[in-house]
């Protein structure tokens, strides 16, 4: 991209403050050098990662960087042999540690939102942990060399902790002595170049042995080492010369650890400041109440309350602008602070922003074109060194133009042919206007010439615009008016500031008729569209009204629905509790019962008691289902047809299609019960099954039976008393029901349940004969019994 037009329309300003928001000198370092890119798929690439890092700010916050550094100096040090500081060391580790954290974030969202871009670049990061863990034990959160680094460092460390203590024990008892106190400055112990030392007077130098280290700047004070713990000092200064040797030692371990990791610590460097870059592009237009521009290469832009974003969201008027369907020229006129250089930086600006993977600060829905350049000729670039005049420099940006556009190009003309003779320049400016719409390129011009509006108006393709003035406050709007071309406000504004009426009418009478009857229809076509533009309006607020009260209704529908459903609710949990109270009191009854026919030997038999108990149970009102609500038309794979299983919403219920009563509605068989129903209403569950054919039909014998009785009674988990009554039982009602032949399922387990059934069945007299049950009907776990 021509570096020109970037300083033109300021495109370095955004770069700068989308730097403001990277945390890592990494991203910030590729803010710098970002720039708008050809390739339609890249741009959406980039586009698509911005909206990612907009997700994941929204969801889940903008995510922390901290700790990260940029490690690329030191890992390169490591690598060619240099020994690293324990700061260079705890920056990689904590580098390493916030790029696991953050690879955990990223990939914790993509579970749930899927962030396929984010979480591709995130899961190329190396888990570093064990380099991170060997710096952590030998390196502590001051950047010290830490105890822990090695047994030998530890036990240096103690010798010099225990060397240190004994001097300082010796010089205590030293000055805490009456003879040498008085001969000291202070009674403290402080030390001089790694030797501990006391402050002797001056004129006490004579009665003191040993070395003197220092004396202070009056010169009354001399910082003596004691003649009795040089030996100490010497010691323990050797003891620190052992220290700084394991240390190294320990660096230098520690270093090729690092260099090992080396070229897998530069690619994560690099893939976190791209991460940073890419969060940074979501918290710049989060802050920019910016959106996702859609993007095409067929020369298309369509920008819906696009504003400038170097402007105050406060003060910027959003324009509207369409440009490369119907028309692929922009002619733009208007008086001067009327916004038509805003207009064209906007349009060139939001460009250049997208194609550099930025959101612009438009609406959702607008579109923007991957050009292969954007040119641009605005402003009054006069120089007086290269002795070119406001034309001649105009000129020249422009034939560097035209020897360099495409048929992909965006140009940007503003005040095109001013700065000459308005004869010679209206006829150059339409001459260079009309060569550029022959070549194909996208192109917006702003001017005063009104023979231009003429040209727009008849040249296919290209189409009148104007900044909107309002007369009455004598002030711009900054509002574009696609399709209207600009008109001269000068006899109004002039009349408003109070300029005698007589030379306004001779000032008119001099404008020529032609010149008169365009103003007047320019005129007429901007009161139309006052007009019509406050009729949309009046029509969006009435529509805005009726979608508010439709929304009202709805959440009172809503609301009361969801009083109804607490009621009916309400109701049955009160059955229910009067239903559990007659149970209770109905055990009870029956408990006695029970107890009575035990102590008198009555012949109530349990299986009736156990069947009046299920009675009781089945006596319990069923919880209703709740009335499923359908939010719209269900999707319907193919029509409804005869046999399909389908669910009728408005009666919540499951049914098969009869047959089809005309277009609109169906017969549907629902129980027992055949209803017409609109096929609106219904929503295929599943097909009829296909015809399969008819197979020759086998004769068998069935007995008179109730269906309603089975065949076989599972005790499995009761105990032997509960499997005897229930057994019983089952036996009366296969009886009955005419069965010839039962299974009682007792499992094998340790084989009471089994003894036990079958001794009861050889008592019965319903029993015909038992057995085990053979291989596939359940073994030794199933008992099969004939009834009489």
């Amino acid at each position: 991209m021509d570096t020109k037009i970037l300083h033109t329309l300021e495109y370095r300003k955004i770069l700068n403050t989308l730097q403001s928001y990277a945390q890592t000198t990494m991203g910030k370092k590729k803010a710098e050098q970002l720039e708008p890119i050809s390739e339609l798929e890249e741009v959406k690439r980039l586009l698509q990662q911005t909206d990612e890092a907009f997700t994941f700010d929204r969801l889940k916050g903008s995510p922390s960087f901290g700790g990260i550094v940029d490690i690329t100096a030191s890992v390169k040090r490591a690598e060619i042999g240099g020994t690293l500081n324990p700061h260079e060391l705890l920056g990689i580790s904590n580098t390493t540690l916030a790029a696991r954290r953050l690879k955990r974030q990223i990939a914790a969202l993509h579970e749930d939102e899927k962030i396929e871009s984010l979480f591709f670049i995130s899961d190329q990061l190396s888990e570093q942990k064990a380099l991170e863990d060997a710096i952590r034990v030998c390196i502590d959160d001051n950047a010290e060399v830490a105890d822990s680094a090695s047994v030998t460092l530890a036990q240096i460390r103690r010798e010099l902790r225990g060397g240190e203590a004994r001097i300082r024990e010796k010089l205590d008892s030293m000055i805490r002595s009456s003879t040498v106190s008085k001969m000291l400055q202070d009674q403290l112990i402080t030390i001089r170049g790694d030797r501990f030392v006391i402050p002797v007077k001056a004129e006490y130098r004579s009665y003191f042995g040993g070395i003197v280290h220092d004396q202070s700047g009056s010169g009354a004070t001399l910082f003596i080492e004691p003649e009795s713990i040089v030996a100490m000092n010497n010691k323990l200064r050797e003891t620190r010369i052992r220290e700084e040797r394991e240390i190294e030692v320990i660096l230098q371990k520690l270093t090729a650890l690092v260099s090992e990791q080396g070229e897998w610590l530069l690619y994560d460097v690099d893939l976190l400041g791209s991460l940073d870059f890419i969060f940074a592009k979501a918290r710049h237009a989060r802050e920019l109440k910016a959106t996702l521009p859609r993007m095409n290469d067929r020369g298309f832009i369509k920008l819906k309350k696009g504003r400038h974003p170097l402007i105050a969201i406060e003060n910027v008027v959003p324009t509207d602008i369409e440009l490369g369907n119907d028309y692929t020229s922009i002619i733009v006129t208007g008086p001067n602070t009327g916004g038509k250089t805003v207009t064209l930086k906007t349009i060139g600006l939001l460009s250049l922003m997208a194609m550099s993977g930025l959101f612009v600060p438009a609406e959702d829905g607008s579109q923007l074109c991957v050009f292969d350049a954007i040119y641009a000729d605005i402003g009054d670039e006069q120089s007086i060194e290269q002795n070119l005049s406001t034309f001649s420099s105009h000129m020249t940006n422009i034939i560097r133009i035209l020897k360099n556009m495409t048929t992909k190009s965006l140009v940007l003309l503003d005040e095109l042919g001013a700065g000459t003779d308005p004869a010679e320049g209206s006829a150059l400016a339409i001459s260079i206007l009309e060569h550029m719409h022959q070549t194909g390129c996208r192109m917006v011009a702003t001017t005063h010439y009104s023979e231009l509006k003429a040209y727009a108006y008849e040249r296919k393709g290209v189409i009148n615009a104007s900044m909107e003035f309002d007369v009455n406050t004598l002030s711009p709007t900054y509002r574009l008016l696609v399709g209207v071309p600009g008109r001269s406000n000068a006899f109004a504004i002039a009349e408003r500031l109070g300029l005698p009426g007589y030379i306004l009418d001779y000032a008119r009478g001099e404008v020529k008729e032609e010149d008169q009857r365009v103003e007047h229809m320019i005129a007429s076509l901007e009161e139309n569209r006052l007009t019509a533009e406050q009729e949309r309006e009046n029509a969006e607020r009435l529509r805005q009204d009726m979608e508010r009260l439709r929304s009202r209704h709805q959440s009172e529908l809503e609301k009361l629905e969801q009083q109804r459903e607490r009621r009916i609710e309400k109701a049955e949990e009160d059955a229910r509790n009067i239903v559990d109270k007659a149970r209770a009191e109905a055990e009870k009854i029956i408990a006695d019962l029970r107890q009575l026919a035990m102590e008198e030997g009555a012949s109530v038999k349990e299986h009736k008691l156990i069947a009046a108990r299920k009675q009781l149970d089945e006596a319990e009102p069923e919880r209703r289902k709740k009335t499923v609500k359908r939010t719209g038309s269900a999707p319907k794979t193919r029509a409804i047809g005869p046999g399909d299983e389908v669910h009728v919403y408005s009666l919540n219920q499951k049914g098969h299609v009869v047959e089809l009563s005309g277009t609109k509605e169906a017969v549907v068989q629902l129980g027992i019960m055949k209803m017409k129903v609109s096929l609106d209403d219904l929503e295929l569950k599943q097909s009829a099954p296909e015809a399969k054919p008819k197979q020759k039909p086998v004769t068998a014998m069935k007995r008179t039976r109730d269906d309603n009785v089975k065949s076989e009674l599972d005790l499995r988990g009761t105990n032997l008393e509960e499997a005897l009554m229930e057994t019983d039982r089952f036996i009366d009602e296969a009886f009955l029901a005419n069965l010839g032949q039962i299974y009682i399922i007792h499992g094998k387990g340790t084989g009471i349940l089994r003894s036990g059934i079958q001794d009861y069945l050889r008592k019965h007299k319903h029993i015909k004969s038992y057995r085990l049950g053979n291989y596939g009907e359940g073994g030794n776990g199933v008992t099969v019994a004939e009834l009489e």
